[in-house]
């Protein structure tokens, strides 16, 4: 079957990069695994019978019927033919909190579906993606360097997130325009959020307008920023609560010291409901 390009298909055919990804999902034979379009069934392949109980989501009309042929005679194997952004992933499962998710997820919509995954309840014990490399870059900045922005916030104030390896685009048919990068996201668990699902709400709302104004100072993104508009007073008060001057830009402050002031702007509250 050919790739469609309205899916964002590209198949992984490297061996080799197939292993290393199910390994680095480190689960076993009690673990349950949720396989985000598994295609052909490149790491489909790797799982089945090492793992308690696989599930499929595959959105292409084509591919899910085969699998779900292909895997008739296991009961160990569930095929979901759905769009995995509009799938409770944690119904699929006996234990979400111990579940595992794996996937080369499509370059076009990686951001939809990562925040899919850490808005599960409750999250995944762990995740591995196949990302484009320049996202993965994003995720994995450090504050101050250009690629640091609101999609590492958002990731890094609720998860532990490190790089697997690199691939590079001649491990696919088609082959890709960009070389991709697998990463391992361990949701922190209910003990160790930062905040609950409210304030990581309003941490993402944050993030978005101090980023949309990349280049202004905090003090003047949070006066003029729709659904903020601080007066002088309030300016003052959240900033001295979270540890930040007002002439700092949003690339300089860290993601706790962003949960910080999110949650003095709640205080108050901001954002305003839009």
């Amino acid at each position: 079957m050919r790739a469609k390009r309205s899916l964002g298909q590209n198949f992984l055919v490297d061996p080799n990069a197939q292993r290393r990804i199910v390994e680095s999902l480190e689960a076993g034979p009690d673990d349950e695994v949720v396989e985000i379009g598994p295609g052909h069934g490149a790491l489909t392949q790797h799982l089945v019978g090492a793992v308690k109980r696989l599930v499929l989501v595959e959105l292409d009309n084509d591919l899910a019927p085969a699998l779900a042929r292909k895997y008739a005679d296991r009961e160990d194997v569930v095929v979901v033919h759905a769009d995995v952004l509009e799938t409770n992933i944690a119904a699929l499962v006996d234990d979400a909190l111990r579940a595992r998710v794996v996937g080369n997820i499509p370059y076009n919509i990686t951001t939809p579906i990562l925040f899919h995954l850490l808005d599960m309840d409750p999250r995944p014990e762990r995740i591995v993606v196949m990302i484009q490399r320049e996202v993965a870059d994003r995720i994995l900045a450090q504050p101050g360097g250009k690629e640091y922005g609101a999609l590492t916030v958002a990731i890094r104030a609720v998860a532990d997130v490190e790089r697997v390896l690199h691939v590079k685009r001649g491990a696919f048919r088609p082959a890709p325009d960009v070389d991709s990068s697998v990463i391992r996201i361990r949701p922190w668990k209910e003990n160790d959020r930062w905040m609950d699902a409210a304030g990581e709400h309003d941490l993402r709302e944050l993030t978005r307008a101090a980023f949309g104004w990349r280049r202004k100072q905090l003090g003047t993104i949070l006066r003029n920023a729709k659904g903020y508009e601080l007066t002088t007073e309030e300016l003052a008060q959240v900033l001295n609560e979270s540890g930040l001057a007002p002439e700092q830009r949003p690339e300089t402050v860290p993601p706790e010291t962003f949960v910080a002031l999110a949650s003095a702007l709640r205080r108050i509250g901001r954002p305003h409901s839009q």
